[in-house]
């Protein structure tokens, strides 16, 4: 029972004191995507595992390590999506999105899966806002993407966060890198971890990515990519500087920057944060131009970024930045007796309709533990009802915040009564508090 009970390892519950601030997070990534002119999209949970083995690359720690692959019933291999830029290429091709106006710009909300040792910020099921820009080969539309990350963090009042940039180059230039890092990782073999030394003939750049601290030493004198550009990528990476540079957007240029998975090409960024310790990447993301062809589509360019909502909450807490109050009952009707709880029950509706938060009693509670209930709930005025108030069709609003008491109609004029009533309550509140101010 007890492991029942207890959700798996590496999994949360989103509790109601807490999904306020998630529900935050995803409107701001809405209204971002809505500014910057990007569309919605929603994959399976699993997907067919040859997605993620040839599109985030066999010899990432994620397609090595950390997928959640099980056989279903009908004998085909199933991965849980441990990632959402795979999936978001699979949905365009299989439902032929790229004969659209281009660029096509999408972006997603969803969970991912990885098998990791837990720890604060990365779970094993976790969150992620991601953006997705198919058909534009220009640094400006690189630009314009780091852009929205940007504005999505000043949406949220977070600050202090540090851009860093790289360029990984494109295929060809990338032979010479390979054969660079090869010799150079070669001459040091025998100190790599067995997963490196298998990554050095495969993809060595891998490597540089590696969390082993051995492996992580001595790539810090690894040779630099940006250095084997060739002249098509180094002008890219100089004009995506150009266009960040127009727009006010700071950088550091970090050439150590290779992502952990093989699709990406050319520009590299991630934003970084120094408040939450060893996990602070936000957002990871950049070009992938060769993707869409991989998973068998047309040459296509594109790019993308992903931010973890988890590790986001904690920059956000961390900095103590600001997350809206939840929206408290307006009214609570309290009901003495049945055919006053049928009359409540009549006036919550009616006020729903017109879109105010309005509670009456479910349990049977006197009248005192409704009131207690009510203060609880933070309800900002109540209207007790009873068999006299019916009668004379009145009863007394109490003001919860101040203790003003005034009559109100439990006629057809009710709603609008109680309107005028809750908005002169709030200009009395805006009034005293100027008052305060000017003592």
């Amino acid at each position: 029972m007890a492991v029942m009970l207890s959700a798996p390892r590496g999994t949360q519950d989103v509790l109601p004191s807490q999904s306020g601030k998630w529900q935050f997070i995803e409107e701001c990534a809405r209204k971002t995507a809505t500014v910057f002119g990007f569309k919605e999209v929603r994959f399976p949970t699993f997907e067919h595992t040859e997605l993620f083995c040839r599109g985030v690359g066999d010899t990432t720690d994620v397609v090595q390590k950390e997928m959640y692959t099980f056989e279903d019933k009908g004998g085909r291999s199933i991965t849980l999506r441990p990632e959402g830029t795979a999936s978001t290429v699979r949905t365009i091709l299989s439902n032929g999105l790229l004969s659209e106006a281009l660029p096509l710009k999408l972006y997603y909300l969803t969970s991912c899966f990885r098998y990791e040792k837990p720890q604060a910020g990365r779970l094993r099921e976790f969150h992620q806002f991601g953006m997705e820009c198919f058909g534009s080969a220009e640094p400006i539309a690189d630009a314009q993407l780091i852009a929205s990350a940007s504005y999505f963090f000043k949406v949220l009042g977070i600050s202090g966060l540090k851009l860093e940039l790289n360029s990984i180059g494109c295929p060809e230039c990338r032979k010479k890198y390979h054969e660079a890092l090869k010799k150079y990782f070669e001459e040091k073999n025998e100190s790599l971890c067995e997963t490196c030394i298998g990554r050095l003939e495969k993809n060595p750049m891998r490597i540089l990515d590696c969390k082993s601290p051995v492996c992580s030493e001595i790539a810090k004198d690894a040779p630099k990519v940006i250095d084997y550009l060739c002249d098509e990528c180094d002008t890219h990476f100089k004009k995506v500087q150009q266009y960040l540079d127009a727009m006010g957007i700071e950088y550091t240029v970090n050439p150590n920057i290779v992502r952990g998975l093989d699709y990406y090409t050319k520009t590299v960024f991630e934003f970084v944060s120094s408040s939450i310790g060893a996990q602070g990447t936000v957002c990871g993301g950049g070009r992938y131009d060769g993707l869409v062809e991989t998973l068998g589509g047309a040459k296509t360019c594109a790019l993308g970024y992903a931010i973890g909502i988890e590790r986001l909450i904690l920059l956000m807490q961390a900095q103590e930045a600001a997350f809206p109050e939840s929206k408290k009952c307006e009214i609570y009707i309290a009901p003495m007796g049945e055919k006053a709880s049928v009359k409540a029950c009549k006036m919550v509706s009616a006020l729903r309709d017109e879109g105010f938060f309005a509670e009456c009693d479910l349990v049977g509670r006197g009248i005192k533990a409704q009131m207690k209930y009510a203060n609880k709930i933070g309800a900002e005025f109540v209207v007790v009802i009873g068999d006299n108030e019916i009668e004379e069709n009145s009863a007394n609003l109490k003001d919860m915040n101040s203790g003003e008491e005034s009559k109100i109609s439990l006629g057809d004029s009710f709603i609008k009564e109680f309107y005028d009533k809750k908005l002169s309550a709030a200009c009395n509140n805006v009034l005293s508090s100027l008052e305060n101010l000017t003592k």
